[in-house]
């Protein structure tokens, strides 16, 4: 007769469950790109953030053109944030070249600029993100319900589409900016007459900063290393050092001695990480953390009453910080306007060089690099261009990996759609980030 202990079934092995998300096509950013995460149990086996838009090869067929070609080019490489494209160019060569540009040019590219933030921002918020908070496939299904928030966006972007096109000569790739300042200024009435649209877009903005404080956000926070540009004096858009929360202070033209490209398999857009402590976070949210003291007292105000501060480390609560930026935009254009002046000469007088030069400016979407060496006839011989999304890439693969586990219970369904969330709380600009690719062909 067989023991109790020799007739019991053997036990089987506990199965460890396996769990994918694959998200081919992710909807509302600009650009193709796609997710990809495979679980074990709780662990991550294999997470993939992929770029698979063709390489643009911007930065290869800038060599061999004119130094004033560049800024026209450049702001090809993207529809929604052309001026910065072109404002970062036009720097990086006046600098290789010693250019100061007066005090006036200055204020018409900040108010240009200003224009890009709020139609940038405001698409972001309201059509891109808002959905995702508000449980809406997209921004039409929100409108069905949400009519007038749709509206509302709409008409702020409208208005600071009206001011890009004002200054810059069209709304989309504007050609009034050149090496220098501008080919022509616009006159003082032409701004006057912006003057009160502006007026109901910083009220409107406003009420943004309150409304986005309401909606649901996902109790999530990492330890970031934010990098932004920063001037003592205003909030940084168009000049300054890079400053970080990590002790970073350093010059513009020192960005490649702290900051490197690395290629991944996955991916045709390059990952920019820090030399020494990797993955960094540019954007709203860190412009917000470092530079706070800069923004205008209305802007610092309704920060404080959505309950945000310079603690914040919740990448979903990007979307306050925009909301943020759109006031501070929309105040900081009504102060150029009231204050502006038609210049007596709208650019300073070019002389090419041999020289290198670096420049960089705040795109909505965070910091933006060029670099371009160029020769004494003023022919570019090599460039370099570093855009947000691609300093962001490695943060967001990291924010997945630590926003992922703590959720595996949830409904498929949902959480490819948090995950998705999570993506676009850095509004990426993918067109913008394909850039360059090594390619390695192996033959046999």
């Amino acid at each position: 007769m067989k023991s109790k202990k020799q007739t019991k079934k053997k036990q089987s092995p506990k199965k460890t469950s396996v769990k994918t998300i694959n998200v081919k096509h992710l909807a509302r950013v600009e650009g193709e790109g796609s997710l990809y995460v495979r679980m074990k149990g709780k662990e991550i086996t294999d997470l993939k953030f992929t770029i698979f838009e063709p390489p643009r090869f911007f930065e290869a067929f800038l060599r061999g053109r004119k130094y004033f070609e560049i800024p026209d080019i450049t702001a090809r490489i993207c529809g929604i944030c052309p001026i910065a494209y072109q404002m970062s160019a036009a720097q990086a060569i006046e600098q290789a070249f010693g250019i100061q540009v007066d005090e006036q040019i200055r204020e018409l590219r900040r108010l240009i600029y200003c224009g890009e933030w709020i139609e940038s921002h405001v698409l972001h918020i309201f059509m891109l993100h808002a959905p995702d908070f508000l449980s809406y496939e997209d921004s039409i299904q929100m409108a069905k319900d949400h009519p007038e928030i749709v509206q509302q966006g709409l008409h702020m972007k409208k208005i600071g589409n009206a001011l890009v096109t004002v200054i810059g000569g069209r709304e989309i790739h504007p050609v009034s900016l050149r090496v220098g300042g501008f080919y022509s200024s616009p006159s003082k009435k032409s701004l006057t007459q912006m003057l009160d649209d502006l007026k109901w877009t910083r009220d409107a903005a406003e009420k943004t900063v309150e409304w986005t404080a309401t909606l649901d956000y996902p109790d999530f926070e990492r330890d970031y290393e934010f990098v932004a540009m920063h001037h003592p004096e205003r909030y940084a858009v168009i000049e300054g050092k890079l400053i970080s929360n990590k002790g970073l202070d350093i010059d513009i033209q020192d960005f490649e001695d702290h900051f490197v490209e690395v290629q991944v398999e996955h991916s045709h857009a390059l990952h920019s990480v820090h030399r020494e402590r990797g993955a960094y976070k540019v954007g709203p949210l860190a412009r917000f953390v470092l530079n706070y003291d800069q923004l205008t007292p209305a802007a610092k105000q309704a920060a404080q009453h959505a309950g945000l501060d310079t603690s914040c480390r919740n990448p979903f609560k990007s979307i306050i910080a925009r909301s943020v930026e759109t006031l501070f935009a929309c105040e900081e254009a009504i102060r150029i306007i009231e204050e502006y002046e038609v210049p007596e000469r709208p650019y300073v007088d070019v002389n090419p060089v041999p020289s290198t030069g670096h420049g960089c400016t705040e795109a909505p979407r965070g910091l933006l690099y060029h670099k371009y060496r160029i020769d004494e006839k003023g022919i570019i011989l090599n460039a370099k261009i570093v855009p947000p999304t691609a300093q962001n890439q490695k943060t967001i693969e990291d924010d997945l990996l630590a926003y992922i586990p703590e959720r595996l219970r949830l409904p498929q369904d949902k959480l490819t759609w948090q995950c998705e969330q999570a993506i676009r709380n850095y509004d990426p600009c993918i067109s913008c980030a394909t850039h360059f690719l090594n390619l390695h062909i192996e033959k046999t």
